[in-house]
């Protein structure tokens, strides 16, 4: 989604554009993941490109083939396909002589004048440490490895993780296999939405009618659900956080009549500690007779099953790990090495992050999409992405004016932001006591702290004064 934007844009701008892509088609994350039920929880009028909009949407909320089929007629449309180089997995990206230098597992050499790393954070997968999983005999796959063609109709399925991947494939499974248990540590909170289908009478009118779009994309109260939201996130004891939390028990307590099971799916943290679950059916399909949710702890996977420490041996035919990703990831695939030798492991020896996410000191030329600290929740990040996007192109207009041929955030902007978010962050409901992929290895969660609006304002304009600019002579004028 990121490298389409910054694609399109660069080429509006004139620049030289090429992007590097290790798939073998367009599409990141929804070309990865290809599990029974994906949907988006945004909805699908929010999640497109603000100068691309889809009236064809099928459904309020779209599912992930239709939004891979969006992101591939956008390339299409916009004729980026001549851009890309795919199949070229970028193993190290170094500063070298000015520039970029990147290579690929394949052994191809690319060189730019500037990088931009627009990798996405959830596209390595996680896998549990569970004793005896290589010895289960049936089919074992992590959900973003999905097999395709896989026929689950009738089998016992297990399902481990309790995600949005794992409410929504439990959700899809309820209606096709025979049995499904579902594995969970901890329970997560579940906030009601409502989806249904767009009629062909209605996607006409967005045909015609883009401000019929408009209505729905900038509609006021989902724009004041997401402001809630985030206000809630940064003072887990406002307003916004009470009424969260008044949705997700009250839905608790109506939707799930079984007392047992219902305390089996109360957590015990506060409502987005972990990040929120949109689902507009778990709590009906979880209650279907074939459906078992699974709270005792996994000692070990046998040939037939799944084995809990209470002794028990679940019969499995097949074993879907929704277990997520590795987040603290982000760029690190490809090892950059910025001015003087310094790797970008060594500058995130202690945790992941960057200058308003978008810029760490002493990689020049050096941006980021979706970054480390930029915000995070249940939201459209396509909106993210344009106004980073704004804010990084405003700086490529020094390289492209002459101004500069050096920029990277100063070592003292980037100490003053790390301290003043740091502090901000463990304020947030985030650290509230659960642990979750927000999280660094010291607790911290690793996102925006502050409003909405405080970050689409620090996206308007760089502050010249927090970066350290150089002239090809090297000359310092920060």
């Amino acid at each position: 989604m990121a490298g389409l934007l910054a694609a399109i844009r660069l080429r509006e701008r004139g620049d030289e554009v090429i992007v590097l892509e290790k798939g073998d088609e367009i599409g990141g994350t929804w070309r990865d993941n290809r599990y029974l039920g994906l949907t988006c929880d945004v909805p699908a009028h929010a999640y497109t490109y603000s100068f691309a909009p889809n009236p064809d949407w099928s459904r309020y909320f779209a599912s992930g083939s239709e939004i891979l089929d969006y992101f591939r007629g956008v390339t299409d449309r916009f004729g980026l396909r001549d851009l890309i180089r795919f199949g070229q997995d970028v193993v190290s990206t170094r500063w070298i002589d000015g520039g970029w230098t990147a290579e690929t597992r394949s052994g191809e050499t690319y060189r730019g004048d500037v990088l931009i790393a627009a990798t996405g954070v959830l596209h390595y997968p996680r896998f549990p440490e569970i004793a005896g999983l290589e010895n289960f005999a049936g089919d074992c796959f992590h959900s973003a490895q999905w097999q395709d063609g896989i026929d689950l109709a009738g089998k016992r399925v297990a399902v481990i993780g309790n995600g949005s991947t794992g409410v929504q494939l439990v959700s899809a499974l309820a209606d096709v296999a025979g049995h499904v248990q579902h594995f969970q540590r901890s329970p997560q909170w579940i906030m009601p939405v409502q989806d249904f289908a767009w009629s062909a009478e209605e996607r006409e009118r967005f045909r015609s009618d883009p401000e019929a779009i408009d209505a729905i994309r900038y509609d006021p109260e989902y724009i004041a659900n997401v402001r809630r939201f985030n206000d809630a996130i940064i003072d887990p004891g406002s307003d916004a956080m009470t009424l969260i939390e008044s949705f997700v028990r009250d839905h608790l307590e109506t939707a799930v009549t079984d007392p047992e099971l219902r305390e089996k799916l109360r957590p015990d943290y506060r409502a987005a500690c972990k990040r929120l679950i949109y689902s507009p059916s778990y709590y009906e399909k979880v209650q279907s007779p074939n459906v078992t949710v699974v709270r005792e702890g996994i000692n070990h996977v046998e040939p037939a099953g799944v084995r809990t420490r209470d002794g028990m041996l679940h019969h499995s035919d097949v074993l879907i790990l929704a277990t997520g990703f590795h987040a603290d990831r982000f760029v690190r695939p490809l090892q950059p090495v910025g001015r003087a030798g310094q790797s970008l492991d060594q500058a995130w020896e202690r945790r992941a992050t960057a200058y308003l996410a978008i810029s760490v000191p002493e990689f020049p030329n050096f941006f980021m999409l979706n970054g480390p600290t930029g915000p995070v929740g249940n939201f459209s990040l396509i909106d993210i992405a344009e106004a980073q996007w704004g804010y990084i192109d405003q700086l490529l207009d020094l390289l492209r004016n002459g101004s500069a041929s050096e920029i990277s955030a100063s070592h003292a902007a980037m100490d003053d932001y790390e301290q003043r978010r740091i502090a901000a962050a463990r304020t947030t409901v985030f650290a509230s006591g659960c642990s979750s992929w927000y999280l660094d290895a010291e607790g911290v969660p690793q996102c925006w702290p502050w409003s909405f609006d405080r970050f689409f304002e620090e996206m308007s304009r760089p502050d010249l004064g927090a970066f350290d600019l150089r002239n090809t002579g090297g000359e310092d004028q920060s």
